[in-house]
């Protein structure tokens, strides 16, 4: 059974602590971003998401949004949560980011 608590880490180096999974499928926790060349102002971010009922399936879908402290953006998470053959949890995942555009005519370079 996959379960999101707990602490994670990208191949990139990224990492995400989940708090404590919700019986409703609700969490919070952190995100950190992994290394960004020249931005030493990078904190780490709140994200809040929720999982698909384990009940349904062994290996639950999940979404979560990073709202980045001092940057007007929001990166969005959905993703799946697989258990190996060895029993080792792993994470799969798209993710859109958001950034605020000055106008309606700068609106389609606003999202990556």
């Amino acid at each position: 059974q996959c379960l999101l608590s707990g602490s994670w880490q990208s191949d990139t180096g990224c990492q995400m602590v989940v708090f404590t999974l919700g019986k409703d499928g609700r969490f919070s926790g952190s995100y950190l971003p992994g290394p960004v060349t020249g931005d030493s102002e990078i904190l780490t971010s709140p994200l809040e998401g929720s999982q698909q009922d384990v009940g349904l399936g062994l290996q639950p879908t999940f979404s979560f949004t990073v709202h980045w402290k001092l940057q007007d953006q929001t990166t969005v998470f959905l993703g799946q949560c697989y258990v190996g053959s060895n029993g080792e949890e792993t994470l799969h995942a798209l993710w859109l980011m958001r950034e605020a555009a000055d106008s309606p005519t700068e609106d389609w370079k606003a999202t990556r």
